[in-house]
């Protein structure tokens, strides 16, 4: 059993950004290259905030702390290749194939972002998918049948949020929109320390507020985006 769990549970967490990735991705290679940038920036925000975390001997056994400074670093290196790829556009739309990716900046930051929360959602389940691989689950004696299925949930959660989240965030600073920069960094900061709640096995609350929060980030990325109810309509009756 605990190799369709592995399976399943992988599908979940990484079944649509794996879609997502074959149709909008996969086959431009600026695309690729800035995801994989994307993902990199998000590795050195990972170390950084570790090395604060280390540093900072006294706060090491609170959690919470940790959670925090995360966040922040996540955040300011995500301005930050917002600020790369906005002084590097020339650069790209000489070597890009396809121009769209340069003249809708929206593109830019709907792959960023994808970057970010795909390499956020591995570092997140990894671990749990290599102990749920079996032949049998070590250090989970007592513990709710349900965790796995949602830490895949909240993986899939966190992948799409740090997508619809650059979209936000990127349109923000172009329109000077300081309300959605809070906006993001909050919701970021909630989602987080939310998932804190699964240590006390508070699985449904963390995941109806990280879901819900995924919903209305995904309506304000599509409103940011320029998306309107005819246009939502057209992509459901694939006019």
């Amino acid at each position: 059993m605990t190799m369709p769990e592995f399976f399943g549970c992988s599908m979940i967490a990484f079944g649509p950004p794996l879609a997502l990735f074959t149709f909008t991705i996969a086959n431009d290679p600026i695309r690729i290259i800035i995801l994989i940038v994307a993902a990199f920036f998000w590795l050195v925000s990972l170390l950084a905030s570790s090395i604060v975390w280390y540093a900072i001997v006294p706060l090491r056994k609170f959690l919470a702390f940790g959670v925090v400074f995360s966040v922040l670093f996540q955040e300011g290196f995500r301005y930050i290749i917002y600020r790369i790829l906005r002084r590097t556009e020339q650069g790209l739309q000489v070597v890009a194939e396809d121009t769209r990716v340069i003249e809708n900046k929206h593109i830019l930051a709907y792959v960023s972002g994808f970057g970010f929360g795909i390499i956020s959602a591995m570092f997140a389940l990894v671990n749990v998918l290599a102990d749920m691989w079996g032949p049998a689950t070590l250090g989970l004696k007592g513990g709710s049948e349900v965790f796995f299925l949602v830490s895949s949930a909240q993986a899939l959660s966190i992948c799409l949020l740090h997508t619809f989240w650059s979209v936000i965030f990127y349109n923000a600073f172009d329109t000077n929109n300081y309300m959605h920069i809070v906006y993001v960094i909050t919701t970021h900061m909630v989602v987080s320390l939310i998932t804190l709640l699964n240590a006390y096995e508070l699985y449904t609350a963390s995941l109806m507020i990280n879901y819900c929060l995924t919903v209305t980030t995904a309506i304000l990325a599509f409103h940011v985006s320029g998306g309107t109810k005819r246009s939502l309509k057209r992509f459901f009756t694939c006019q």
